[in-house]
């Protein structure tokens, strides 16, 4: 629905046909995700492969300030959720910040939004089945079988459990989260443990003089702290799958709130405080970026099969992600396509409630990644993880602009605010999106994969318009059939 429409409709709907969702995407769901999911879909989307493996190159880049960049990502991350999760509250939807957009965009950003989205998490399917492939020959069981053969295995499989239905989904991420929060537990106790008794790490006492002595926070400069910028917001991507979930579950106003909240600390604690951990354990020189950072610290403290049991963390993380892309592009595909500027298809559910359509969409999306795996293995992972970058920036900045564009409204009287609020409105807004944006430019001074990726933003932006033009008439008609319905 239009913004003008919303406008004029919005009152009655809100007040009188409370039986009939705002968003026509929202119809047919069912509410099958517990506070539990919930809470543990936001814990899914905070700790990832950005931090199990990417870790250890951005560490040995840019040396302990990447503890500094992690915070300041984080607290970043953290003002994109609050605002996201008082649109929530305010109007509860499984197309999220897509039937926002609608709301307060108008249709064009709906469809920016929701496609950038799309952008977004088809290329990171395609990064993680790449990445399960590669996990999955590190043991020499699979060595033989091809990588582009485990990579369609693994999508087969997530495909499979995301189309029985939400609440496997939702015990599914549940489960995950476990084993990464545990993993993450563990390894932080027996760092502790390690600082605390200045137990010998691979011939290095830890401690603060590994610091120090190493050339301080900053062994190589600053810049490699700015350029690891993209690569650290990456490895908070899935952060806004709280607001596509609190579509589903039964008490989005006491369920969101507290896991939001719990972001914040759970951002302090188990990526600030790991990276603290391994920079006192270990010079920045000593981790690679073909090595989780967790394996080089268990490896020369002598842990027995320390690389197999992080292997198969990181091989979780993967397939958590890959699950949770399918979930929410299906229901972003699905606001999209009832207000007619996706494909009709992408509109359609089966019997357990699940939109299936736009899950399968980007299931064909992800077999072009196969099709990448088989032509360039060794290139696949590093070529689509840089154009989901781009997607996930663009979606948190159309995130901080429709709460910037709804807290105007609120001043106006035109919508109420919930008492769960991102504070600081409007300069919390712009100098989120600010950095955002400076975060972006910055890839231009990454002349191998950066500004390759930059120039892609044109190439993007025309079959942006190039689709809106092939749709713009059946967004208009599915506009006019709505208000026609509404003054019946």
């Amino acid at each position: 629905m239009s913004k003008d429409a919303v406008d004029t409709a919005g009152a009655a709907s809100r007040t009188g046909a409370t039986q009939s969702p705002a968003d026509a995407g929202d119809a047919g769901y069912s509410k099958g995700l517990k506070a539990r999911h919930v809470n543990m879909i936001a814990i899914g989307g905070a700790i990832g492969t950005g931090l199990f493996l990417g870790a250890g190159g951005r560490l040995h880049d840019a040396g302990p300030a990447l503890a500094v960049a992690y915070l300041v990502c984080g607290a970043f991350a953290f003002f994109v959720v609050r605002a996201l999760g008082e649109l929530v509250l305010y109007r509860p939807s499984s197309g999220s910040f897509v039937s926002y957009a609608r709301e307060f965009l108008g249709e064009k950003g709906a469809y920016v939004a929701g496609w950038m989205y799309f952008l977004n998490w088809s290329t990171t399917g395609i990064a993680d089945i790449t990445a399960i492939a590669l996990y999955t020959h590190y043991w020499s069981f699979f060595t033989d079988i091809p990588q582009w053969v485990l990579a369609l295995i693994a999508l087969a499989v997530v495909l499979a459990v995301n189309l029985i239905s939400v609440k496997i989904f939702g015990e599914m991420e549940f489960w995950f989260a476990i084993i990464k929060v545990a993993t993450l537990v563990g390894f932080m106790l027996i760092g502790i443990f390690l600082l605390a008794t200045q137990h010998e790490v691979g011939g290095h006492t830890p401690g603060p003089g590994l610091v120090t002595d190493h050339g301080g926070l900053l062994p190589h400069g600053m810049m490699p702290v700015v350029l690891v910028m993209q690569g650290v917001i990456f490895a908070y991507a899935a952060l806004e799958l709280v607001g596509v979930a609190a579509g589903e579950t039964e008490e989005p106003e006491k369920v969101v709130p507290r896991a939001v909240n719990s972001i914040m600390w759970r951002v302090g604690v188990f990526y600030v405080g790991s990276v603290v951990l391994l920079a006192l354990l270990l010079p920045g020189s000593v981790y690679t970026a073909d090595q989780s950072p967790f394996v080089t610290v268990l490896s020369k403290i002598g842990v027995p099969a320390a690389g197999d049991v992080m292997n198969l963390v990181v091989l979780t993380a993967a397939m958590s992600s890959l699950n949770s892309g399918l979930y929410s592009t299906g229901r972003i595909l699905r606001s999209m396509a009832m207000a007619g500027s996706a494909p009709r298809f992408t509109a359609r559910m089966n019997r357990s409630q699940v939109p299936y359509g736009g899950i399968l969409l980007t299931c064909a999306v992800c077999v072009l990644g196969v099709v990448l795996n088989y032509l360039m293995p060794s290139q696949a992972f590093e070529i689509v993880l840089n154009v989901a970058s781009l997607g996930i920036i663009s979606t948190w900045v159309i995130i901080m602009i429709c709460h910037l564009v709804f807290v105007r409204r609120a001043k106006e009287g035109l919508v109420t605010r919930p008492s769960f609020r991102l504070r600081g409105s409007p300069v919390t807004e712009i100098v989120t999106i600010a950095f955002l944006l400076a975060v972006l430019g910055l890839m231009w001074n990454d002349p191998e994969v950066g500004r390759k990726t930059l120039l892609l933003v044109p190439l993007i932006a025309v079959l942006l318009v190039a689709g809106w033009f092939g749709v713009r008439r059946r967004v208009t008609k599915t506009q006019d059939e709505e208000l026609s319905g509404l003054t019946k």
